[in-house]
């Protein structure tokens, strides 16, 4: 299993570090908090799973205390810092949803800020602070996989830790419920809406709404999953006391390999904890790492970059206009100003017998005219115009050609 983890999931790890942050600049700009902390807390994870899987890779040494202090708190904070920042998107795509615009004023992206900043920040340090009542010594240390919160496995456990993440993925569900709805009712006002809004397009707000009912099906299922794991793995241990549970506190428990992965759903635990986060950088990036405006970042980024070798993107090329003698609609055949500019068609002379006769020829003639006269261009303002050649004139009148 080791061969298999590594060096595949610290290069995985580390990409998903890299590709969480990637959409980070213009989430920014439009003030899209909850997106912002998805990003940030899916980032921190990879960095701490990749680090930890290179120091303890063939070891289970306490090479850094301090670091696996913090390093175990990031993980406790990631199980409900991820999805309570997408109960946050769910949560604002709710509003937009109503046809209420959320950040019209910088008064009110002010507030939908803190609010946000509250439930991803605020709330998940309050949940890091209370595992101490349930964790039952500093932390464990398991070899290829680095550090590792220890839990009591009690009752209280289950409500401070375990259930938390189905808490909030079941308020993420009835957001999302409610979004779907209120979209369906409204759909021409939000239509509207998204048309004014210059920080939140249609593909943007579909996209955010598909990842957030990815989450919310991911969330739920594996919560439930690791409550059901945690009570197989090891069976529920009574409350006893505050001293029970934390005797010996300190001390740091290290499991060699070819000892916790005996047990398969220890493995199993493990591994999917570690590779959810892993998860949720790529499908965050597969929803926003190929949109529009992220191909148009890259290209700026490229050219960033390239202008530092001296290169530069071509420039378009300019347009040809009139000036050059391009791009005219083509000329009339050029006639001599003797001619008049109409090709005419005249019937030969012929003896007239009658006026009635000669009075039909003409309007024909006059006819055939004025249909040539309605295709063909008009005549330039140097040339003379003559409106009709007479009887007597000429025989006929080709186009193209002298009179």
């Amino acid at each position: 299993m080791t061969g298999l983890d590594y060096p595949l999931y610290p290069t995985f790890a580390f990409l998903g570090f890299v590709f969480a942050l990637i959409p980070l600049p213009w989430h920014l700009q439009a003030w899209n908090s909850g997106t912002c902390y998805y990003m940030i807390w899916t980032a921190i994870s990879c960095l701490n799973q990749f680090i930890n899987s290179i120091v303890w890779h063939n070891n289970a040494i306490n090479w850094a205390p301090v670091w696996c202090d913090i390093s175990i708190r990031i993980m406790l904070g990631a199980s409900v810092g991820i999805p309570a920042a997408s109960l946050c998107i769910n949560r604002r795509l709710y509003n937009i949803a109503r046809v209420h615009a959320v950040t019209v004023t910088k008064a009110e992206k002010r507030r939908a800020i803190l609010i946000d900043t509250l439930i991803c920040v605020l709330f998940p340090m309050i949940f890091i602070a209370l595992q101490y009542v349930v964790q039952g010594h500093r932390f464990d240390i398991y070899e290829d996989i680095g550090c590792y919160p220890f839990i009591y496995n009690t009752l209280p456990a289950f409500f401070l830790s375990d259930s938390m993440p189905i808490i909030i993925g079941l308020i993420s569900m009835v957001y999302c419920g409610l979004s779907l709805r209120a979209f369906y009712r409204r759909r021409v006002q939000f239509n509207q809406f998204l048309a004014s809004n210059t920080s939140l397009s249609a593909s943007r707000y579909f996209r955010l709404m598909a990842l957030a009912m990815t989450e919310l099906l991911c969330t739920i299922p594996l919560a439930s999953f690791m409550i059901w794991l945690n009570s197989a793995a090891q069976p529920v241990q009574p409350w006893v006391s505050w001293e029970n549970v934390h005797y010996d506190f300190s001390r740091v428990v290290q499991y060699p390999s070819i000892l916790w992965t005996r047990d398969y759903l220890l493995v199993v635990a493990i591994q999917l904890t570690r590779w959810f986060v892993v998860i949720c950088a790529f499908i965050f990036f597969a929803f926003f790492g190929f949109a529009a405006e992220a191909r148009k970042n890259y290209s700026a980024a490229y050219w960033a970059v390239a202008k530092l070798f001296r290169f530069s993107p071509a420039k378009p090329q300019p347009r040809m206009d009139s000036k050059n003698g391009f791009n005219r609609p083509p000329r009339a055949p050029a006639m001599i100003s003797s001619a008049g500019s109409l090709p005419v068609y005249v019937a030969k002379e012929q003896k007239r017998t009658s006026s009635l006769a000669s009075s039909w020829e003409y309007s024909l003639d006059e006819k055939r005219a004025a249909t040539v006269a309605e295709t063909t261009p008009s005549p330039s303002p140097s040339e003379e115009y003559f409106p009709h050649v007479g009887y007597d004139d000429v025989d006929l009148i080709e186009p193209g050609r002298a009179v």
